[in-house]
């Protein structure tokens, strides 16, 4: 039953236009920003108000943002007075509320670094029909990361999320072709762990983007092996391919990995800065296109769930399918309980 959910799904939201008729042409846009607790608040804003940004970028600038943390996350909150005073320097105006930014901007960019707000969130700017962006994670559970799409599709809203890993160079490259069919890949990224998230949200998303990038989805299977310092997810896809996620804690690895493809084993790359994520999420608004499916971005929380539920069983085998049918009624009460309209 879920397939058919998300396949349905996947067609909704991919085949959405910009609401109010913006075309590709029209490029001059107000962009709001809702979170100002991560550096990738002030990054993201960097590129898109520079005094002479590349042609990729031009006509989208930050003009409103409103800042927006948690308090039972003390590297969330620290962060706001900061940013704050960086987003003003960029002649940002600071509004106190989501609605507020809403109602001052074109388009959106949610950039609260935790996910668990984000359908709260998001669902005052799908209501107002403002495309968006949410940075990773894309909430807090695989119940609310269901609802959001759910709601997208509801109000008829573009919408993504993607760590910048996914538009690396090497990583981009390997998914058009360059090294042929692709029979497995491993990667590794740092793995902090955050108690008020699944383990792999917070910060093991990079690696996994990474390992969805080069594979595609349709991963079935996942078992875990974790220890203090390292979390490595083994995930079976449908078509017999393996691919193995491995996060680090208390050592550094870095970010990148190994494909194992038609024209042999390539390393994948690693981190490439900001700016290619925004001019994707430029191009995005521009056309109303996103540029990563809901289901794939829905299979990679489900791998990270079922990777959280191997682990309570001592790294047993999880079915994706499995953790969606579980979260499926959790996210319909959720969008009970938040969505009015």
């Amino acid at each position: 039953m879920y397939r058919i959910f998300r396949s349905l799904l996947v067609v909704a939201i991919t085949s959405l236009l910009l609401p109010g008729g913006i075309s590709a042409q029209e490029t001059s846009q107000r962009v709001g920003m809702i979170g100002l607790d991560t550096s990738h608040s002030i990054a993201f804003a960097r590129l898109l108000n520079a005094d002479d940004p590349p042609p990729e970028l031009a006509g989208y600038r930050v003009v409103v943002a409103c800042p927006q943390g948690s308090a039972d996350i003390e590297s969330s909150t620290s962060r706001i007075p900061k940013y704050t005073e960086q987003i003003k320097e960029l002649g940002v105006k600071v509004v106190d509320s989501v609605a507020a930014v809403v109602a001052e901007c074109d388009v959106v960019l949610l950039e609260t670094n935790d996910g668990r707000p984000h359908l709260e969130q998001v669902l005052e700017v799908f209501q107002a029909g403002k495309p968006v962006f949410i940075d990773k994670p894309i909430a807090g559970s695989l119940a609310d990361t269901l609802a959001i799409f759910q709601a997208a599709e509801k109000y008829k809203v573009p919408v993504f999320s993607s760590s910048s890993l996914r538009f690396s160079k090497g990583a981009q490259a390997i998914r058009n072709g360059s090294m042929g069919t692709i029979s497995g890949a491993d990667t590794y990224s740092p793995c902090s762990l955050e108690k008020t998230h699944p383990d792999l949200y917070w910060y093991g998303i990079h690696g996994v983007e990474t390992l969805f990038t080069v594979m595609g989805a349709g991963c079935q299977t996942v078992t875990r092996i974790s220890t203090p310092n390292t979390d490595i997810a083994v995930g079976h896809w449908k078509d017999g391919r393996v691919g193995t996620f491995r996060g680090s804690r208390s050592y550094s690895t870095g970010y990148g990995g190994t494909v194992f493809a038609e024209k042999g084993p390539q390393p994948i790359g690693g981190y490439d800065g900001y700016q290619p994520l925004v001019v994707e999420i430029v191009k995005f608004y521009r056309t109303g296109k996103p540029p990563v499916s809901a289901e794939e971005t829905i299979d990679i929380y489900a791998f990270m769930e079922a990777a959280d539920e191997s682990k309570r069983r001592g790294g047993g085998p999880v079915t994706l399918e499995d953790v969606i049918r579980t979260a499926t009624p959790l996210a319909a009460k959720r969008l009970k309980q938040l969505d009015r309209k």
